[in-house]
């Protein structure tokens, strides 16, 4: 099956497909196996011995084996779906000159599922996308409150390592701070970095003063503020061996100084790879900010020795803060740190090598202590290395971290959504208490990037955001967002010459000699254009042409542009019908010239996330409403029988596709089958349905399991319904199968019901909500949930616990739904207080009354000491028994201490609507249903 054809009203035509909704997790996590763990190593390498005299330790390649199980299997076995990491290593003794080699097992790592989650403990996690400030330099501005004056000041923030601060005084006084310590006039760091250009003059405070102000005459020159001058007054160092001593003084209180510690201490804080890391990003952000030549920049940023600073770098920021206090009040613009060019997201692969850096770190510690011990001639790889720390680190993070998540798994929406999530909270973000207002608010970068709408109303207002429809995630972890390329002025190629036919001339074209060759709004064709390129003709001015050409920028460079709305209105040649159009640059939003215009929206939904695109009209909707609107539909319970829309946004076939809820083939073939397995392994195992299809170009059948009655996270039911028949043809990316909350391939939340907004006897007051008894007869909002129950059978210091259907005291009635191991079967109803499984526990031998040593002597063990300890339906809950599962030692099933045997049931119950439920549209509009009425009473239409 297809996607479902809706009837489109819409004007602008759809050239971006919505796809890979889910990238972000995939791309960052394959980005962690192939290159993040690759980094890693080559940081640590190589491990030698505290003296280096004894051994050298290095890892050469690594590779992930087959997971033990597969991702079913380690969610019905409460296991970790994970893959064994093994590291080819060299271990050099550097006494003998021998080199062994050998292969290591590192651990099991948890591996992500092809739906962007991970199973942990046999539950599904999701690891949310941090949002984060990038690292780079940023120069900031504080207002002097006596003159009124801009006082600039730059700050360093690494990927990891000591932070740098240089202000400027209200006296013309710039000062340094390291790792957040005491202030120091910025030429002492200067001299104590003993500059190239500083060179001879060690000794010398006069000739390092010429030297100093000769470095940055050129842009120390305001006659009014000399900032180099008035910080050499305040530097009492006469020779750089001062200035080293007097930095480490401030950076180290109270730790006797000397001058080759102070140049250890310099060297450690900044040049050196294992302290200090700006990353490829922070590196990327330095040297654009400091205006460095993009081709250079990129070409700098692969190289990784230059992730630490260089002594050059420091020059640039003295420079760049002297430029910025000296130049007029209007080109005085700080560096805006809620701008999205100077956020970035660190998605999975990225914390997850964090996590990974800090396990390694403590292994390497480990290693390095054992290599000080060990003997040369019997010494191997394996005996030194100690993978606990790094197994330790990976599962705490997915364990206890901030950002690794049980998954929302109310609905295909809300599972959609937690992959799709902003967080600026967790570790290295920001915390609840201390975020202000500005963190939180909407920004003018965010278009097209995070959702303006969706964000939780509570306490995480604005902290917790959505990845628009159409954003992207950079290689740098900024956020991208296509634009359609409109072509006003067009170099001259053979290139672009196809792209030219037809367009019209805006100017007249002119050779290199200024010779008219073409007249304006001529019409060009392949033979003009050649004539063109033939004259000479750099570059022609044509009438704006809008291309279908789509192009991903990040806010920075968007920030360079004009950018035309998706609903300009075009000519049917793809050109602007006014010659003003609403644009925005810079962040503002203006009438602009159409020649003005470099790139136009592909969309009007690429503002928004998937779920509040999949509110209709969402322009007429007030955006608090809209808000509640967008959150709500994640609250959506999947129902019995499942309604797509009646008026639709086109995104459901999309959403419900990526959810990783619905069935979809990979190849094209036949379907041959949909059945489950004749033979069942075991008496209680769960059958399981597939649809079977024959691929066209042979090979082997392709088998898609069909989930049916399985308890989500959140407890409500995910089963799938084939949507084909057995001899279907089916094309690659067909559905086979709806899943839950989906119909026929689109999402499908709700029902279309008829609504009146009318008062009636005071009864729907406010938000209440009144409901024809027909609603609730038909199943319209009737809901599957499923409630898991445990039973385990221990080993007691009485004796172990049995698992049985011999239980004392109880009446053969109460056992009816037990088969004859005491464990109840499937399709059995059951009802509160019954049995689910029968299991007695040994009671202590005590003292026997005449009458229970009569009932021992008649009936014999039966009456031994024994507690019935059976697993029952708790108070108020009934269902039909969907699915039981049994783990005991003798199947060798991983059990905790102590356990010889475990089941589970799992009830299924159909829960009808009912007073005191929840109902909302998909505007926001919600309420509370305050009373069933009977149809009869119910207004109707005429």
């Amino acid at each position: 099956m297809r996607a479902p054809s809706r009837l489109s009203y819409g004007r602008i035509p759809n050239l971006v497909e919505l796809k890979d909704l889910i990238a972000t997790q995939l791309e960052s996590f394959s980005w962690f196996r192939n290159e993040g763990l690759r980094e890693l190593f080559d940081e640590i390498n190589p491990i030698t011995d505290y003296t280096g005299k004894n051994f050298e330790l290095k890892f050469l390649d690594y590779e992930f084996g087959q997971p033990k199980f597969s991702v079913e299997e380690c969610r019905n076995r409460d296991m970790t779906y994970a893959a064994p990491l093994r590291i080819r290593t060299r271990l050099t003794i550097k006494e003998t000159g021998e080199i062994k080699e050998s292969e290591v097992y590192m651990g099991d790592f948890a591996m992500m599922t092809d739906e962007g989650t991970f199973i942990v403990n046999g539950t599904e996690r999701v690891v949310v996308s941090q949002l984060v400030r990038s690292p780079g330099v940023y120069f900031t501005a504080a207002e002097d409150p006596n003159t009124g004056r801009k006082l600039f000041g730059a700050k360093l923030i690494p990927n990891r390592g000591a932070w740098l601060e240089i202000e400027t005084s209200a006296k013309d006084l710039l000062t340094v701070k390291i790792d957040r310590k005491r202030k120091v006039p910025v030429t002492v760091l200067l001299k104590a970095l003993e500059l190239p250009q500083m060179k001879g003059t060690e000794n010398d405070r006069e000739a390092q003063k010429r030297a100093l102000m000769e470095l940055f005459g050129d842009v120390d020159n305001n006659p009014d503020h000399r900032y180099i001058e008035q910080t050499l007054e305040k530097d009492t160092t006469t020779k750089t061996e001062d200035a080293l001593l007097e930095l480490y003084r401030r950076v180290r209180p109270g730790d006797p100084p000397s001058v080759d510690n102070a140049r250890n201490l310099l060297q450690s804080l900044f040049f050196n790879p294992r302290r200090f890391d700006l990353g490829r990003v922070g590196r990327y952000k330095v040297d654009k900010r400091l205006g460095r030549d993009e081709e250079d920049i990129l070409e700098r940023v692969r190289q990784r020795e230059l992730r630490i600073l260089e002594k050059g770098d420091f020059i640039a920021f003295i420079r760049k803060l002297i430029e910025l206090n000296n130049a007029p009040r209007e080109k005085q613009i700080p560096d805006d740190i809620d701008h999205l060019g100077n956020r970035r997201v660190r998605a999975v692969g990225e914390l997850l090598q964090n996590q990974f850096r800090m396990g390694l770190i403590r292994m390497e510690r480990i290693i390095k202590e054992r290599m000080t011990i060990s003997d040369p001639h019997t010494v191997t790889s394996a005996s030194l290395i100690n993978a606990r720390p790094v197994v330790a680190a990976i599962k705490e993070f997915f364990g206890s971290s901030q950002l690794s998540q049980f998954m929302d798994q109310h609905n295909p929406l809300s599972e959609l959504t937690n992959k799709r999530r902003l967080s600026a909270l967790g570790p290295g973000g920001l915390s609840r208490e201390r975020a202000g207002f500005d963190v939180r608010d909407v920004h003018h970068s965010h278009y097209g990037r995070i959702c303006p709408i969706e964000t939780p109303e509570g306490p995480n207002i604005g902290l917790i955001g959505n990845l628009a429809t159409y954003a992207k995630v950079n290689e740098f972890g900024f956020i991208e967002t296509p634009f359609r390329r409109v072509y006003n002025r067009v170099a001259l190629n053979e290139d672009v010459a196809p792209k030219l036919e037809g367009r019209e001339l805006r100017r007249p074209a002119v050779d290199a000699k200024g010779n008219e060759v073409m007249a304006a709004h001529e019409k060009l064709d392949a033979k003009a254009v050649q004539k063109l390129i033939k004259a000479r003709v750099a570059s022609i001015d044509i009438v704006p042409w809008i291309s279908t050409e789509v192009e991903y920028l990040s806010a920075d460079e968007e920030d360079m542009y004009g950018i035309a709305q998706a609903n300009a209105a075009l000519t049917p040649d793809s050109t602007f019908v006014d010659a003003r159009v609403p644009a925005r640059a810079r962040g503002d939003f203006k009438i602009e010239e159409i020649q003005n215009i470099q790139y136009m929206d592909v969309s009007p939904k690429q503002i928004v996330s998937v779920a509040t695109a999949m509110i209709p009209f969402l322009e007429h909707d007030d955006a608090g409403r809209a808000l509640m609107g967008a959150n709500m539909q994640r609250q959506a319970v999947p129902l019995l029988v499942t309604e797509a829309p009646l008026v639709g946004t086109g995104v459901e076939y999309y959403a419900a596709k990526d959810s990783g809820e619905m069935i979809v083939a990979d190849v094209a073939g036949t379907v041959i089958d949909i059945a489950h397995p004749k033979e069942m392994k075991a008496v209680h195992a769960t059958p399981v349905f597939e649809i079977v299809v024959k691929p066209d170009g042979g090979g082997a059948d392709r088998h898609y399991p069909l989930q049916k009655f399985a308890r989500s996270n959140q407890g409500t039911c995910l089963n799938h319904r084939a949507v084909v028949k057995p001899g279907q043809h089916v094309e690659k990316g067909d559905i086979l199968a709806d899943g839950p909350a989906i119909d026929q391939g689109e999402m499908a939340l709700g029902r279309n019901v008829l609504v009146a907004f009318m008062p009636w006897e005071g009864y729907n007051f406010e938000d209440a909500i009144l409901l024809s008894e027909r609603v609730v007869k038909e199943d319209m909002y009737t809901s599957i949930h499923i409630e898991e129950y445990e039973s385990e059978a221990r080993e007691t210091k009485l004796g172990p616990e049995e698992i049985t259907r011999d239980i004392p005291n109880v009446a053969d009635d109460a056992l009816r739904n037990l088969d004859e191991r005491g464990i109840v079967y499937i399709g059995a109803e059951v009802q509160q207080g019954d049995i689910l499984v029968g299991k007695i526990t040994p009671k202590g031998e005590t003292e026997l009354s005449a009458e229970e040593r009569l009932l021992r002597a008649i009936f014999g063990e039966k009456a031994r000491e024994v507690r019935d300890s059976s697993l029952r339906v708790p108070h108020g809950e009934r269902g039909i028994v969907v699915d039981v599962k049994v783990f005991s030692r003798d199947n060798k099933d991983e059990l905790g201490p102590g356990i010889n045997e475990m089941v589970r049931v799992y009830i299924a119950q159909k829960r009808k609507i009912s007073a005191g439920d929840k109902m909302a549209g998909r505007h926001g509009n919600k309420g509370v249903v305050a009373r069933i009425m009977p149809a009869e009473d119910m207004p109707y239409l005429p």
